[in-house]
């Protein structure tokens, strides 16, 4: 078990423009140049997908929106363009700035006993933009951190990446009591996104979005009331097929996504596999997970919701019950797929809900290139 290192204060920030996914599923349907096979995969990918609304940087994908020279969207003529790389990584940079500064700000304010000036380590996370000077010093300069404050990125890891960052901020505390590391992710999905007749780009196009989130780790005691995270231990786990089911390149058109629809069954295959050295340290926990009474042992599981299909998998493979898989599934209605930001969105759905109790415990999973399994275990502390 952790010394007392805490994950506290998940705060979320997300773009204002929502997209409506029966709207945007509409629009790729109808974008010229789609044979008829992509049609079909337009209309099933994006019915299926358990996701309702998500949110984008781009206000031109707004109905009222009429820019005298569109860039991502003519809605004249209901088509979607193609931009270069070099103009959606500005983009990147402009709007993942404020939404950095945003969740960050946002996660010191929601910390007690913690201001700005506190911070001694920043953590930023990303995989769908590059530009420096980068993020951590944005975030540094305009909270008004220290100068001193030190300063990582994780950059290109995929979905699963907050999970390493928040394992990296607990050895961060480990190693200094004082120590209190802000960590933040923000993913743009969403300028990555095109037509296009490839069933990977379609099934991308029907899930991704545009989040942010931050918290604070640190091993300063939690005040009265406030409720947190113990960070137990992590774990990580590389199956040993996948490698070329999930993948993120840079292209001339913005970057591409590979994700096959093998990867459910990959994770169906080996998800019990990943967590056996999460759960090895406590006899209680590797005996459930031998005896497939996994949801009894935990009782709360903080799912990235890759899609619909995965969240259907691990609940199968690991006997998870309906309201486990809530809060992953919730997260996954209302924002989508966020990348590396959406695993602390379903932290914080479950740190806010009525039923987790002090004491509870709660696997966190996230999935990424590789095929690449990062894991979590923590403890409720209200």
């Amino acid at each position: 078990m952790s010394a007392g290192v805490s994950l506290r204060a998940v705060s979320t920030a997300v773009p204002p423009t929502v997209l409506v996914q029966p709207e945007v599923r509409d629009v790729f349907a109808a974008q010229p140049g789609l044979n008829r096979l992509a049609q079909r995969i337009v209309a099933t990918s994006f019915n299926v997908s358990g996701i309702e609304t998500r949110h984008t940087v781009l206000e031109e994908l707004r109905w009222d929106a009429h820019p005298d020279e569109p860039v991502f969207f003519d809605i004249e003529s209901g088509e979607l363009l193609l931009p270069g790389t070099k103009v959606r990584n500005e983009l990147y940079a402009e709007h993942a700035t404020r939404l950095y500064v945003e969740a960050g700000r946002a996660a010191i304010a929601a910390c007690p006993g913690i201001e700005a000036s506190d911070i001694t380590h920043v953590i930023t996370v990303s995989c769908t933009g590059f530009y420096a000077p980068g993020p951590d010093f944005m975030v540094a300069r305009e909270l008004g951190l220290d100068a001193g404050v030190e300063r990582y990125h994780l950059g290109f890891m995929g979905c699963y990446a907050s999970i390493p960052a928040l394992r990296i901020a607990k050895q961060l505390c480990e190693a200094d009591a004082s120590a209190v590391v802000l960590v933040i992710s923000v993913e743009l999905c969403t300028l990555h996104l095109r037509s296009s007749n490839d069933p990977d780009t379609i099934v991308a196009s029907s899930l991704f979005a545009d989040g942010a989130a931050g918290c604070i780790v640190t091993a300063r005691p939690a005040e009265p009331g406030e409720r947190s995270f113990g960070l137990d231990r992590f774990a990580t786990r590389i199956t040993p097929v996948g490698e070329s089911d999930m993948a993120w390149k840079i292209g001339d058109h913005g970057f591409e996504m590979v994700l096959s629809n093998a990867i459910p069954a990959i994770i169906d295959d080996h998800i019990t596999g990943a967590l056996e050295p999460l759960f090895a340290h406590e006899a209680a926990l590797a005996e459930a997970l031998a005896t497939d009474a996994s949801s009894e042992a935990v009782e709360h599981w903080a799912i990235h919701p890759g899609g619909r299909s995965i969240l259907d998998k691990v609940e199968s493979r690991l006997g998870l019950t309906e309201a486990q898989l809530v809060p992953a599934r919730e997260t996954l209605r209302d924002f989508g797929n966020m990348s590396s930001a959406t695993v602390l969105f379903v932290l914080r759905n479950i740190l806010l809900s009525d039923v987790a109790a002090d004491g509870d415990r709660v696997a966190a999973m996230a999935f990424g290139p590789g095929l690449t399994v990062e894991s979590a275990l923590m403890t409720v502390r209200a």
